[in-house]
């Protein structure tokens, strides 16, 4: 008879299995998850694409794998900052990995992107290598060491344009029309408060490593009016383009917060821990609860 130890798994090879998918896992940011699908979704309004394989292969897509390809490259470049940062090491707000861990990522990157690449050129033809192409290079500008946008504020800020790729990836993936100007207007600021929020949270663990970002650059007061700037900005190009008076009102709303945040609350504060959670999954109840209503309306989808 073979000995028991030939027979079962070594715990510490089972723990260290689990951790590794817990960091892959955790590299996709899930807690974004649902504000990419929220982007995915905005061209679609009112088009009924449920039935549609193609349209849940890119849902798929806009999740793990796109997560994966614009958070886990982040990761790899950001070792030393994420061991210093408190909020890392989480389902929320992304991982905080080993060494040798990190050095595995790009090649599951790569691994993950190709079924997708192959599936989508064959669904929609070859100029979807367009897409990934542009992609991969908005990444890439953003986390190039030494030049990337990543430490060149406030190059980094407009970098999140580039989440506008998920608008044209929903557009060709499901042959809906282009959505106009102001529609992409809206998403890139709306990319970029969100990415100021993220910096103000990880204001102290930034300057402590010697990164440069807007937010370390101008302090969290400021950034926190920057955010209330780009947010009085969107709730008027929503109301004045599209008549969308309840989406409006809600970024509207949003600005009045962060003006009140700054005056009565936070201030030049940081938030704790457990406050930016609490913020998270707000936001993702949020996202997920006004996902069918903005579907319904098509708020965004024509000019009014």
């Amino acid at each position: 008879m073979p000995a028991a130890a030939d027979t079962t798994i070594d715990p510490a090879i089972s723990r260290s299995r689990v951790s590794d998918l817990t960091f892959v896992l955790q590299s996709s940011r899930p807690g974004l998850w649902l504000t990419t699908i929220w982007f995915y979704m905005l061209p679609l309004g009112r088009m009924h694409v449920f039935s549609s394989s193609t349209f849940w292969l890119g849902v798929a897509y806009v999740c793990f794998p796109l997560g994966l390809l614009l958070y886990g490259w982040n990761d790899y470049v950001d070792f030393e900052t994420d061991q210093l940062n408190p909020r890392k090491g989480s389902f929320l707000f992304g991982v905080r990995g080993s060494m040798d861990q990190l050095r595995k990522l790009p090649a599951i990157v790569a691994g993950v992107q190709a079924p997708f690449v192959i599936a989508f050129c064959y669904l929609r033809g070859w100029h979807m290598l367009v897409w990934f192409g542009g992609t991969v290079v908005a990444v890439a500008i953003y986390n190039w060491p030494r030049y990337g946008f990543k430490a060149r504020p406030p190059l980094e800020i407009a970098n999140q344009a580039g989440y506008l790729l998920v608008f044209l990836l929903s557009s060709w993936l499901n042959r809906a029309a282009q959505l106009s100007w102001p529609a992409m207007a809206f998403g890139a600021m709306f990319a970029m408060h969100s990415h100021v929020f993220g910096e103000i949270m990880d204001l102290e663990p930034d300057r402590d490593t010697g990164r440069r970002t807007t937010a370390v650059v101008i302090g969290r007061v400021r950034a926190k009016l920057l955010i209330a700037a780009f947010l009085a900005a969107e709730s008027a190009l929503v109301f004045f383009f599209f008549h969308a008076a309840v989406l409006s009102g809600f970024l509207l709303a949003s600005c009045l917060w962060f003006l009140s945040d700054v005056t009565f609350f936070w201030g030049a504060r940081p938030y704790s821990t457990m406050q930016m959670r609490l913020a998270m999954v707000a936001w993702n109840v949020i996202a997920l609860g006004s996902m069918p209503w903005i579907w319904w309306q098509a708020s965004l989808t024509a000019l009014r």
